[in-house]
This record gives C-alpha cells, sequence and structure tokens, in this order.
C-alpha cells in the first residue's frame, strides 16, 4: 500500500500536468476584515496580481465583489492545461441538515435557513399540497412547506451536477444559490387548500380577474425578503442586487419585461431558466419532488427516478440558447414521467370525490367571503377574496379558515358552515356520470351555469330539479403543454456527440405511445341525495348527454338505468332508457327529445 501513490506523486508525471497552484492557493487565505469590504475593482487588482487577468472581465461581468470569492467554484487557465481551483478565503459555510422523508439528509446554505424562519415562509406548513385530496386520501397530509424545501434542494442538485460536469459552463456559487432560492420560494403565493384557491375560489369570487399563484409568490417573496430586512444578509452571502432578485423572480414566473426576454442572468446561462420552472418543456424539479413526495404520501407507486436523469443531465446549445438536453436511450423514460404525472391525476388530483369536495369547500368559501375580516397593512380589513391584495392580510390566510367557519357561532356563517358540516360529516353530492365533447371546448362559468339550466329543463317521474341542484365540472387532463408533446420541445445528445442536441420524435421510440396529449372531461353532480331524486337527476343526465351528442356518459350511481338509445320517427326524436335487456320492451322512461 506504501508504493501506491496518487497520480499526482507519481515519479513519471511530468511537473506541468495537473498541479494546483499551491502557492496561489496558499496566498488567498485572508482575513475576513480584508477581502470584506473589496468592491469589483479591488477584486480584479487581487486577480491582475495573482496573474489571473483574464477572468478580470468575467468578474467585472458578474459584479463579483470580495464578499463574493467565498463562493467562487470557477475554472481557471494554468499553463495553457484546464485546471479546477477552489479558492477558500473565508471561515467555511456552515449548512443545516433535515431528515426529509423523500430525499433523505439534505443541507440547506444558512441563507436558504434566513428564509425559511420566516412568518412568510412558515405559513406553508398550514397549506395541504392536495387541497380537499386529503378527504379521500389519508396519508396525503403533507403540506406546501416540505414541498418547498424538496424542491430548493433539488434545484441545488441539478445546477451543481451541471457544474461538476461541465465547468465550463461558468456556473457560479452566486448561480447555485439563486436558483435554490427560487425553488424554495416557489409555491409562497398559494392559497387555503393550494390549487382550489386559484383554480376555483378566485374564479368565482372575482371574475375576470387574471389571478395565478404565482403572481402572488412573488409579490410574496418581496414582502418576505423586505419585512425579514434580508437584502443585507444577501449581499454578505455574495448576492448582488437587485440584478439577482431579478433573477430570483424570473425563474418563479417568467421574464418580468420583452428583453432577452430575461434580465436576471444573460443568453449563455438560458439553461438555468429551466430547473425550478421549465416554461419550455415541464421537465423539472418542482414536478421531480411532487411526484416522489405526492406518490410516497398518496401510496401510489413513482415510476419516475430524477436521479437517473440527473446523471445524463448536459447543456447543449439549440438554436443560439442552451438548454438542459439528455441522453437519447432517456427518451422513453420522460414518456413514462409524463404518463405519471397523467396518472396522477386520474387517480388522485382530480378524484371524483376530492373534486366534489373541493367544490362545496369553494361554495362554503363563496358564501363566507364577506363575513371573513382580516387585517393587512395599515389597519385594513380584507376578505377571503380580497386578501391577495395585501401581503400582509394574505400572510394570515391559510387552510386554517376552514375551521374557522366550522366551529364559529356567527349567524352571518351559518350556511357555509352546513356546508362544511357536511364534508366533515361525509354528506357530499353525488356524481352522475362524466362524459366528452368530440373535440375541446372552451368552458367558461356562464357555459357551466347555461349547461345547469339545461340539465333541470328535463322532467321525470315528478320530480322537479332546479339548475342550482347540479354542479358541472370539466376536468382537463393533458401532459403539462395541453394538446402539445412536450418531448417535442425537449433535446437529446448521443453517446459519440455529448455536445449535439437532437431531436426524437414519437414515432422514433414506439407506436404505443398516445396519439393525443390532452383531454377534456365534463363531470356532473346532484346536490340531493335522496334516490328518488339522483334516479331522475340521472336520467336527465343521460337525456343531456345525447342532446348535446356527448359521449354515453359514464354512469358513477347505482340507479336502475343500465341502456339507452335515440332514434327518430316521424321527425320527432326519442330517447328509451330501461334497466335491463329483459325488460327493454318496457322501458322506464319514453321521451321526446325534440322535433327534427
Amino acid at each position: 500500500m506504501e508504493n501506491r501513490k496518487r497520480p499526482l506523486e507519481a515519479d513519471s508525471c511530468p511537473d506541468f500536468i495537473f498541479k494546483t497552484p499551491e502557492k496561489r492557493v496558499s496566498e488567498v487565505q485572508l482575513q475576513d476584515s480584508d477581502y470584506m469590504r473589496w468592491g469589483v475593482d479591488k477584486t480584479c487588482q487581487y486577480l491582475r496580481r495573482e496573474n489571473l487577468g483574464e477572468w478580470e472581465e468575467t468578474f467585472r461581468a458578474q459584479k463579483m465583489t470580495g464578499i463574493g470569492l467565498r463562493y467562487l467554484n470557477d475554472v481557471f487557465w494554468y499553463s495553457t492545461v484546464l485546471i479546477m481551483c477552489f479558492i477558500t478565503v473565508c471561515h467555511p459555510v456552515f449548512c443545516q441538515v433535515f431528515n426529509d422523508p423523500i430525499h433523505g439528509h439534505l443541507e440547506l446554505h444558512p441563507l436558504l435557513i434566513k428564509i425559511i424562519d420566516t412568518p412568510q415562509f412558515q405559513r406553508l406548513r398550514n397549506l395541504k399540497q392536495l387541497g380537499g385530496t386529503y378527504y379521500v386520501f389519508p396519508g396525503a397530509s403533507h403540506n406546501r412547506f416540505e414541498h418547498c424545501i424538496g424542491v430548493g434542494h433539488l434545484a441545488g442538485r441539478l445546477v451543481q451536477a451541471l457544474n461538476d460536469k461541465q465547468p465550463e459552463l461558468l456556473i457560479s456559487r452566486r448561480d447555485i444559490l439563486c436558483v435554490q432560492i427560487a425553488g424554495l420560494c416557489h409555491d409562497l403565493g398559494h392559497g387555503p387548500f393550494s390549487h382550489m384557491f386559484d383554480g376555483l375560489f378566485i374564479p368565482k369570487a372575482r371574475p375576470g380577474l387574471n389571478w395565478k399563484h404565482e403572481m402572488a409568490s412573488l409579490a410574496m417573496f418581496d414582502y418576505l425578503v423586505n419585512d425579514n430586512d434580508l437584502k443585507p444578509v444577501m449581499e454578505q452571502h455574495g448576492l448582488v442586487l437587485p440584478e439577482d432578485l431579478d433573477f430570483i423572480k424570473e425563474q418563479i414566473a417568467g421574464p418580468l419585461d420583452t428583453n432577452w426576454p430575461y434580465k436576471g442572468r444573460p443568453k449563455d446561462k438560458s439553461f438555468l431558466y429551466e430547473i425550478v420552472a421549465n416554461k419550455r418543456n415541464g421537465i423539472d424539479v418542482d414536478k421531480w419532488d411532487y411526484f416522489a413526495r405526492d406518490c410516497y404520501h398518496l401510496g401510489i407507486q413513482n415510476n419516475f427516478d430524477y436521479r437517473r436523469f440527473l446523471k445524463f443531465a448536459r447543456v447543449c446549445e439549440v438554436d443560439g440558447q442552451k438548454h438542459i438536453c439528455t441522453r437519447d436511450k432517456e427518451v422513453g423514460n420522460l414518456y413514462d414521467m409524463f404518463h405519471t404525472r397523467n396518472c396522477l391525476h386520474k387517480r388522485a388530483y382530480q378524484h371524483k370525490v376530492g373534486s366534489i369536495i373541493e367544490t362545496m369547500i369553494t361554495e362554503a368559501f363563496l358564501k363566507a367571503d364577506k363575513h371573513i375580516k382580516i387585517e393587512g397593512s395599515g389597519g385594513k380589513m380584507f376578505t377571503l377574496s380580497t386578501a391577495i391584495d395585501d401581503m400582509v392580510a394574505y400572510t394570515k390566510l391559510t387552510d386554517q379558515v376552514f375551521e374557522q367557519i366550522l366551529n364559529s357561532s356567527s349567524p352571518e356563517l351559518a350556511e357555509a358552515r352546513h356546508i362544511l358540516r357536511n364534508i366533515i360529516c361525509r354528506r357530499l353530492y353525488k356524481c352522475l356520470g362524466q362524459t366528452q365533447a368530440d373535440k375541446p371546448m372552451t368552458v367558461t362559468q356562464e357555459n357551466l351555469r347555461a349547461w345547469e339550466r339545461e340539465l333541470a329543463e328535463c322532467s321525470f317521474h315528478n320530480v322537479s330539479l332546479q339548475p342550482e341542484d347540479f354542479v358541472t365540472n370539466v376536468i382537463y387532463m393533458d401532459y403539462g403543454m395541453k394538446e402539445e408533446n412536450p418531448i417535442n420541445n425537449m433535446r437529446f445528445y448521443c453517446k459519440d456527440d455529448p455536445n449535439k442536441a437532437i431531436q426524437i420524435r414519437k414515432n422514433q421510440v414506439s407506436k404505443l405511445l398516445p396519439e393525443q396529449f390532452a383531454e377534456q372531461l365534463i363531470r356532473v353532480y346532484c346536490k340531493k341525495t335522496d334516490q328518488r331524486s339522483l334516479e331522475a337527476a340521472k336520467k336527465h343526465f343521460v337525456k343531456w348527454c345525447m342532446d348535446k351528442n356527448f359521449s354515453k356518459p359514464q354512469l358513477l350511481i347505482c340507479a336502475p338505468l343500465q341502456h339507452s338509445a335515440k332514434w327518430t320517427v316521424n321527425s320527432v326524436a326519442f330517447v328509451v332508457i330501461w334497466d335491463s335487456e329483459e325488460n327493454r320492451k318496457n322501458p322506464v322512461v319514453l321521451c321526446t327529445v325534440a322535433p327534427t
């Protein structure tokens, strides 16, 4: 063992190969009081003094100060040989360790801990990741808090993996830290019950308002930074403001203006915008975490392993910009990833019971909206739907508003309280079934109300049903980019030429892949739960589907209706519905649809 030498110690190794400039590294062991006061000019003077003047332009472009040297992890040219030089100019940064059930023991930078230990971030502990799905899957009790920590961790792992494989990308410690912060803060703007709030409640409470939780995430991030005086702390850890703040917010919600289109980082670092929220093809660390975390808590198998993607991720140039690519052999795994996403929506996120529970919570919130008062900035009072306009008020708005309404004794909240008690006692609206149109439709709230009026126009067995007795929901299932195949926007590389990006078409992969990548489902529920009303409502629903030329509905409640037919006799269209083949001659109902 004593005769075995490391490569740098081998006698046969020439003096100029793979030699670390030890003197140069040792000379930068400066006292904290010296380098902490360096500006950009002083830092560049140091580079010239150390014969590293060729890096001066890069340092000036990055606005690297003495504080930023502590995060320097770039490449240096020395005697025409590329070597890695890790410069240590300060005491080591001690990270805090979290034990996460999904990712194991993970380390977070002290600046991330500063962000986590704020009221704005701690609020995420009280926001269910899957909203009303928790009332269907007992294990789905996890919150946005742990999801955001997981995304911040994975964002750091992906950007670090790219940096390790391709040091020529010049990914700085500033870049890594900003990407981690973006991952950590990307969901700060979620409201009570997560997607229910911006997907159902706000559109009904404030129709015409184009508001998404990403918009609130930007506002909440600004509030978090200012309210906790984090700008000096960020600068102390090497960030350059406001440039890095813009970069963080652009990663969360896209470009803030039309230049380049981003202003946080130049084009040669365009790949950094594909890590947290990938607008190009949807393959990002946000999905990686919620796939793994949601499957774990739902008890559903996760077929996608992000660790394999980390092994093969590489940056290549595509049409003048740098994008994250992966090996050509991984294309099948990526199709599996999007299939997993679609299965999660079908089995859990869009579960028929979970969806109606969120609809009922939305109804309760709408009835309670103007009666819930939340104090915001300057002592101004806000309601559930207007709290999104003030981050002081919005910070106080969490899932706990459910219990606030449920346990209240206020007469004004009686209707809302009754709806929530029905949820607790499992007195839910019943799903009549689901159907599909021949072609995708643009559906508005007005369309839904019109459908409910049409459903109520039928009359069977002298049962009177009103439009308000029906609830119609339109559910979209896709691969994340509506009708588009997201893999068409992904680029791959081959083993023989890892720097050349190529496109792989669907027909090159398998003939078993889907022909379409989106579908639109129409579900109808009935608020009346007695058997007589349900039977009548089911007949209404079947007739309505035939009138609209929708697909034959998948009937979901038990009722004596299994078969139906429609035909025209003497210019009059008839619908016949019977309970079994044996009773075909004695149909349950024979109704006229409309003259033709």
